[in-house]
């Protein structure tokens, strides 16, 4: 079924236009509180958010449409997203909330929904969310209400929780980590964690002001994180985005490390622990073709899903995997998380740094990547994938690249965008066919 309201990743788009207004968020709170409302306890959601202005509207928003039918909310204030999911599991909470267009600028807002269980909600829970939106849902009477809360150890207690992550016989004493929180989310929590395991911690991106989210800052932004990183003469640097989810790392040498090359790093130390399950990794279609050979120079699988970070976790939590993550810095280790952490992330590379002995450019290039081009083509309507052209070019594209190399085409879940990748040994080829498929997807749309 087509969504109007979800898509990728939660609700998502510019602040008091289309679906991301305070009246989408009240109808929100309205339908998942109702949604949420099973057995005769009183229920309850956590509610978090990052640091953009419209947060407070939103949060405002949820808040009424939550109590309206009953439900308790307890608020957080700036937070990850994954302390929103740590927390609502860990407060019995039926559900939570985080306000976070993740990396995107200032002007965009989105919601993200977790279960009882701090997993994002499947599909069928969020349509499920959609239909009853569209319905009139009734309202809980009067001395019903619900309660609104605000916690003050939040932050306290997510700082001790991704702590816990680290062997307690690891200190980072000696480490200089330059870390960058996008004036988003992590802005107080990350550099904490991180300075209270022993680090020598310079701190960007940690002056939120409402609208710099994200602006020339983060993992999206990393120019800024590259030259303090040598300014410093730094080991390290982390990068976060605006909720925090994701992770990009910056060596000594100012060079940008993926996130193929992080879940590279994270899954040979827990392969050579015997602690990597499911024999592999999960990752998305656009993980470099590096990364699949590597792993299977150790013996070990790279389970692809399409891309987005909850088809990754659906499939880690089918075949039982608990390292999976996406080359864009989403890293899930479900051994310490149910979605993914940045943070938590960080600490682990933090800690293999510590236990190495070897500078972050050595141990975070262990695969040489694929050429590999992506581009993107904006379309104003229609289906231009599915014209006779564009699958003639599709198909000629593969036959060029014979089974040297990989070709994934893809409509976009939050824009007008068909994303054309394409990697291979030969980056000539690889960009040809690129630009002989973007070429026909423009002329169809």
């Amino acid at each position: 079924m087509s969504r109007k309201f979800f898509g990728t990743d939660g609700i998502r788009g510019r602040t008091n236009n289309g679906v991301m207004t305070a009246a989408t968020a009240m109808k929100v709170g309205q339908a998942a509180g109702r949604h949420f409302v099973r057995g005769g306890h009183r229920h309850r959601v956590v509610i978090g958010k990052d640091t953009r202005l419209s947060g407070y509207m939103m949060e405002s928003a949820l808040v009424a449409g939550f109590t309206s039918v009953g439900v308790d909310v307890i608020m957080t204030g700036p937070l990850p997203s994954p302390a929103i999911a740590l927390l609502t599991r860990e407060m019995r909470a039926d559900l939570g909330v985080m306000i976070s267009a993740s990396h995107n600028l200032f002007a965009d807002n989105g919601i993200k929904l977790f279960g009882p269980d701090g997993f994002k909600l499947s599909d069928e829970g969020e349509a499920e969310i959609e239909r009853l939106m569209e319905t009139d849902i009734p309202l809980a009477p009067a001395e019903a209400i619900g309660r609104a809360r605000r916690i003050e150890d939040a932050r306290g207690r997510y700082i001790h929780a991704v702590k816990a992550s680290v062997p307690s016989d690891v200190r980072f004493d000696g480490l200089k980590v330059v870390v960058d929180c996008a004036h988003g989310a992590a802005y107080q929590v990350a550099p904490s964690a991180i300075w209270e395991l022993g680090a020598e911690t310079v701190a960007l991106g940690v002056s939120p002001d409402g609208t710099n989210i994200n602006d020339g800052v983060g993992s999206t932004a990393i120019e800024a994180l590259q030259a303090r990183v040598v300014a410093e003469g730094a080991d390290i640097g982390i990068a976060l985005d605006g909720d925090a989810d994701r992770l990009i790392v910056v060596d000594e040498k100012g060079k940008k490390v993926d996130g193929d090359q992080i879940m590279a790093l994270i899954a040979t130390r827990m392969h050579n622990r015997e602690a990597l399950n499911g024999g592999g990794v999960v990752a998305t279609v656009m993980s470099n073709l590096g990364l699949e050979r590597y792993l299977a120079g150790l013996g070990l699988t790279l389970e692809r899903t399409k891309v987005g970070d909850r088809y990754v976790l659906e499939r880690m939590k089918e075949g039982g995997y608990n390292v999976g993550g996406e080359q864009s810095g989403h890293m899930i280790l479900l051994d310490h998380a149910t979605t993914g952490d940045g943070t938590i992330a960080a600490l682990q590379v933090l800690t293999s740094l510590v236990r190495s002995g070897r500078p972050a450019s050595e141990i975070l290039h262990l695969f040489d990547p694929v050429p590999q081009l992506l581009k993107n083509v904006r379309y104003e309507g229609g289906q231009p994938l599915e014209t006779d052209s564009v699958q003639h070019a599709i198909a000629a594209a593969e036959a060029e690249l014979n089974g040297n190399g990989r070709l994934v085409i893809r409509p976009s879940g939050t824009e007008p965008v068909i994303r054309v990748m394409a990697e291979g040994d030969d980056s000539t080829r690889v960009e040809r066919v690129v630009d002989a498929v973007c070429e026909a997807v423009r002329a169809a749309a």
